[in-house]
C-alpha cells in the first residue's frame, strides 16, 4: 500500500472519528474487503465472519477517537480491532458449543439400564470438557480446537492468529495441565 493511501486511510478514519458520515462510508468501502477475510481467516465460517465485520465497523464508528495516527495506521489499527473480535467470537462460540453439549449430555442421561454405558461416556465426555474449560486460556482454547474440533496446528494458529510454535506449545501445555487435573480427579475418586 502507498504511503498516499495510508495517508488517505489515516484521514478518513480522522474525519469518522469528527461523525462524518461520508468519510466513514469511504472507510468502509476500503476496508470491509480486508475485516471481512481477517474475521474469515480465524471464524472459518462465511456467516460469522460477515456478523463480525459488521461489529468491527460499528466499533470503528464509536471509537474512531481512539486512533492516533501517530501510532499507527488505519489499516493496521482497524485490522486488530477485527481480529480481536474474530477470536472473541470464536472463544464464546467455542464456549456455546460446550455448554450446547453439556446440555444435550444432561438432557440425554437418563438412567436406564440399556443406557447405561451410554450415559456412562457421556459422563466422561462431560468430565473432560469441565477438564478443558478449567485449563484456564490460552491452553483450554488450543486443547478445544485441535482435540474437540480436529484442527491441525497449522489451522490453530492460523485461527488464534498465533505462530505455529505458539499453538503447539499451547496444545501441548493444555494437554499437560489437563492429564494433571484428570490424574487429581482419578485421585480423588479412588481415594
Amino acid at each position: 500500500m502507498s504511503p498516499d493511501e495510508h495517508a488517505r486511510l489515516n484521514h478518513l478514519l480522522v474525519q469518522t472519528a469528527a461523525a462524518d458520515k461520508h468519510a466513514f462510508s469511504a472507510l468502509y468501502d476500503a476496508l470491509a474487503p480486508t475485516v471481512y477475510s481477517v474475521c474469515l481467516s480465524v471464524l472459518r465460517n462465511p456467516a460469522l465472519a460477515e456478523e463480525v465485520a459488521q461489529d468491527v465497523f460499528v466499533e470503528v464508528w464509536t471509537s474512531a477517537a481512539k486512533f492516533d495516527p501517530q501510532r499507527g495506521n488505519a489499516r493496521s489499527w482497524v485490522g486488530r480491532l477485527a481480529h480481536g473480535r474474530a477470536v472473541d467470537k470464536l472463544r464464546s462460540h467455542v464456549a456455546a458449543v460446550h455448554r450446547d453439549d453439556r446440555d444435550a449430555l444432561l438432557t440425554q442421561a437418563t438412567y436406564s439400564e440399556p443406557l447405561e454405558e451410554e450415559a456412562l461416556g457421556n459422563v466422561e465426555a462431560h468430565l473432560l470438557r469441565r477438564a478443558i474449560d478449567e485449563i484456564g486460556e490460552p491452553h483450554s482454547t488450543a486443547v478445544a480446537l485441535a482435540f474437540l474440533y480436529g484442527l491441525t496446528h497449522a489451522e490453530l494458529a492460523e485461527s488464534t492468529g498465533v505462530p505455529l510454535g505458539t499453538a503447539k506449545t499451547r496444545v501441548r501445555d493444555g494437554v499437560k495441565k489437563l492429564k494433571a487435573i484428570l490424574g487429581r480427579r482419578d485421585d480423588e475418586q479412588y481415594a
